[in-house]
């Protein structure tokens, strides 16, 4: 590193002590008279002090933010920074070394190669059960065609509120992406189907997405899991410490890259590379038939993502003083040659957090234990060797029981014995006297086990459950089956793959964002193509916070038969029901049922049903008049469209027709709405403080930009409000119902039954009065039956008194007379 002399002196009269990097002077007068003719570099601080700083003082501000820090340090601060690196890379390694062999196994049961064997017995079958690489070409097969679709793999939402230009924005965004990816990204399709070729065998795969300064683009590269190494407790690459890359360039590669500085000048091996993941790079070597060659001029390289405190480089505080803090570089090392090729920052250079540039995304296939994932070779790695074995038992037994084997009595002599008999032919023998049977002695060979066969069968069907490569007989069913009942059994069978497809959604995801980035920093801010709007310098513009990039794959489906039999069931549940769903419904259905097909240029084999159009009032009062309808548009003439459709409504034929009545009030009442919303926009439009508000609103940020708009829209919709309030209140004074008319056939009818209740009327009041003369008799008659019996009650009296009379005369004689005779 250059000298650095850097001093802080206090802004005071006093002796103060001036610090740099190496010493510490106390100085009785502190002028800077003694730095007169330098070229001197003065920086106040906060607590009052100053810096000065003479020569080469403050490294880390003179050099470039890109360049490459390893040519500012000395060599024994690169060898401090490559021992450390080195030694953290090979305790990683060592910290995945099972997980590596158990990787290794896993690729010896794809079955690629045949094993020649001579155990148990010379020319034992070699053959390896097709389980793991049938479970591994058809996951492969189906991801490959829904991660990477024909059209492209990437599609936009629009964050925050819909409009016209967003909408506009999100297709260019669309395009451009699409367009990259499929056309000048000319590494991304092939290495796309290599990752999901690997990725359920080791359960991990990853990209690196970058700008590359040679082919001047973006690019996304794909790297095996064996060729990615974080530390042990790592648990995503977010929070990773460190993330390693290993790197096999070759050593022309390597000088050109150093030729235009990227790297240092440092004398290179040219040995060929010497893998640290040895034996699985050995594995795979052997499934391809390769071998490396001693001349293969390859060099292998460890770039780190990682955190260091660079001498020089320090991070500072407020103060000016070192924090401590390690900051986010990238280095790269070559191993072999003991060299540190390159160090640079990889933090943004306008970030004050100084937060590290994210550049992998890591796909799993299945979430391990820990940082890497599962793979077939993990989870069905046991069903596959032991389907191996019993499947080699089966055919050794079947090859012994075809080609038996046994012992011969020590005499005997077969002509020609080296050749094989061939059918029909008989050769002599010389044997000694007794029986030829009892000459041979074959050994016990047995016929293939059906025990082990089924026991085969069972291990293949467990491992093509789990691996959800199984066939799933829904096609074969009932075709009345409800939709539940398909749906459940499509859901059975694809439980684990739907599962996988999600984390590759979320992955890709990751990965476009990422892109995005990539072509919003380094690519032209221009289209290199006319878009729609023929404005080409709006590229940059458009790759902002407003729209989201996300792949165009759908994370709940998986294959094109469940995205066949999800549409036709679909179509089956709107042509059940064609009244609730409607013509656009149903077009809908049909629609997406071809696209789950596949079927190109749709539009020709199923014409969208036509739009509606604005017409004039007169039409409109037609299609009301047969009860079809019609539609408001917006900058129509509204008055004269309700003025029209309220003559309408007053007529003879349409009062005697309560449901068009209803209709020709519905359209002008929408008529209305949109008057009213025409009304409160030609308002706001002259309004100062609104188009004040329009202008500020273009320098906020997006989010204060959406608060600001939906305050606006509230605003707006209450207006609107008010003034639909306004004009109902005085279109519902003309819908009130008119006078009706008289009609003289009524007024005939309405004498006639005048007359009737006047006869009505008549007969009732004779009748009445008939009635009251027959009350009147009886009356009378009730008044003689009275009178009689008062009479004849009176007469009963009056004889009851002269009874009594006589009876008390009589007394009175006898008792004048009982007196005379006393007397006497």
């Amino acid at each position: 590193m250059a000298e650095v002399d850097k001093r802080i002196y206090p802004v005071q009269e006093e002796p103060v002590e001036v610090i740099d990097d190496s010493r510490t002077i106390e100085l009785e007068d502190p002028t800077l008279a003694e730095f007169s003719g330098e070229d001197v570099a003065i920086t106040p601080l906060e607590n009052g002090n100053i810096i000065v700083g003479a020569g080469d003082d403050t490294m880390s501000d003179e050099v470039e933010f890109g360049a490459n820090l390893a040519e500012e340090l000395d060599d024994s601060e690169l060898k401090t920074i490559f021992n450390q690196c080195v030694g953290d890379v090979q305790d990683d390694l060592s910290s995945r070394s099972e997980w590596e062999k158990q990787y290794q196994e896993g690729l010896e049961y794809l079955g690629m190669k045949y094993e020649e064997r001579s155990q148990p017995f010379e020319g034992a079958s070699g053959i390896t059960h097709p389980l793991l690489a049938e479970s591994v070409t058809q996951f492969q097969a189906q991801a490959y065609a829904e991660i990477l679709p024909s059209q492209g793999p990437v599609k936009t939402q629009i964050m925050g509120a819909v409009t016209p230009d967003s909408e506009a924005q999100a297709g260019r965004v669309k395009e451009y992406m699409n367009y990259q990816i499929m056309n000048v990204m000319e590494e991304y399709d092939p290495e796309t189907d290599m990752l999901l070729f690997y990725l359920p065998l080791s359960g991990s795969a990853f990209r690196k997405v970058y700008y590359d300064e040679n082919l001047g683009r973006a690019v996304s590269r794909f790297i095996p899991s064996e060729n990615l190494v974080v530390p042990y407790d790592t648990s995503d690459l977010q929070s990773a410490t460190r993330i390693t890359n290993i790197v096999s360039m070759s050593m022309n590669d390597v000088m050109k890259l150093q030729n235009s500085g990227f790297y240092r000048e440092v004398p290179l091996n040219s040995m060929g590379a010497q893998y640290d993941n040895k034996d699985i790079q050995e594995e795979i070597d052997k499934l391809q038939g390769v071998e490396p060659s001693n001349d293969s001029g390859d060099c292998e390289l460890y770039e780190m993502h990682t955190d260091l405190d660079l001498p020089g480089f320090e991070d500072l505080d407020q103060m000016g003083e070192p924090t401590g803090i390690k900051l986010p570089y990238i280095v790269t090392l070559s191993k072999r040659n003991n060299a540190v090729l390159s160090i640079r920052r990889n933090w943004n250079e306008n970030d004050p957090m100084q937060k590290k540039i994210q550049y992998f995304v890591h796909y799993k296939f299945l979430p391990g234990l820990g940082f890497y994932g599962f793979g077939l070779t993990h989870m069905i790695g046991g069903l596959s060797r032991a389907s191996t074995s019993i499947l080699r038992q089966l055919i050794d037994a079947g090859t012994l029981a075809n080609l038996p084997a046994g012992f011969k009595a020590r005499g005997i002599r077969i002509r020609d014995d080296d050749q094989p008999l061939q059918p029909g032919e008989f050769r002599d023998m010389d044997a000694p006297s007794g029986s030829l049977r009892e000459a041979f002695v074959a050994l016990p060979f047995k016929e293939p086990s059906q025990t082990l066969l089924s026991l085969l069968g069972l291990m293949v069907d467990a491992g093509k459950r789990f691996a959800s490569i199984a066939d799933i007989q829904v096609g074969d069913s009932n075709q009345e089956m409800p939709v539940g009942t398909t749906v459940a059994l499509l859901e059975r069978g694809t439980k684990v793959m739907s599962a996988i497809h999600k984390r590759l959604h979320y992955a890709q995801k990751i990965e476009f964002r990422l892109l995005a980035t990539v072509f919003a920093q380094y690519l032209p801010p221009s289209y290199p193509y006319m878009t729609a709007n023929g404005d080409q310098n709006i590229k940059q513009v458009d790759f902002d916070d407003r729209v989201d990039i996300i792949p165009v794959s759908d994370p709940n489906i998986f294959s094109m038969s469940q995205r066949v039999m999800m549409a036709q069931q679909m179509l089956q549940m709107v042509q059940s029901n064609p009244e609730v769903h409607g013509q656009m419904g149903l077009y809908e259905a049909y629609r997406r049922m071809y696209q789950a097909l596949n079927v190109q240029n749709i539009e020709a084999l199923l014409p969208p049903p036509p739009q509606p159009e604005p017409v004039d009032p007169g039409n409109e009062n037609s299609s009301l008049l047969i009860g079809k309808g019609a539609q408001a548009f917006q900058g129509q003439e509204h008055d004269a469209h309700i003025a029209t459709h309220m003559s309408l409504y007053g007529t003879a034929i349409m009062q005697q027709n309560p449901q068009g009545m209803a209709m020709v009030q519905a359209h002008v009442y929408e008529h209305i709405t949109l008057k009213a919303e025409q009304i409160v926009q030609q308002q706001m439009a002259q309004d100062p403080q609104m188009m004040q508000m329009q202008q500020q609103l273009m320098q906020l940020p997006p989010e204060q930009q959406q608060q600001l708009q939906q305050q606006m829209q509230i605003q707006q919709q209450a207006q609107v409000a008010t003034v639909i309030a306004d004009l109902m209140q005085q279109i519902n004074e003309q819908f009130a119902p008119p006078p009706p008319q008289e009609d003289p056939l009524v007024e005939l009818r309405r004498q006639e039954l005048d007359i009737k209740a006047g006869d009505l009327q008549r007969k009732q009041q004779e009748f009445g009065e008939k009635q009251n003369l027959d009350i009147m008799k009886v009356d009378q008659q009730d008044d003689i039956a009275k009178d009689r019996i008062n009479l004849s009650e009176d007469i009963a009296v009056m004889k009851n008194e002269t009874a009594q009379d006589r009876l008390e005369q009589a007394e009175r004689f006898k008792i004048a007379d009982l007196q005379k005779e006393n007397r006497t």
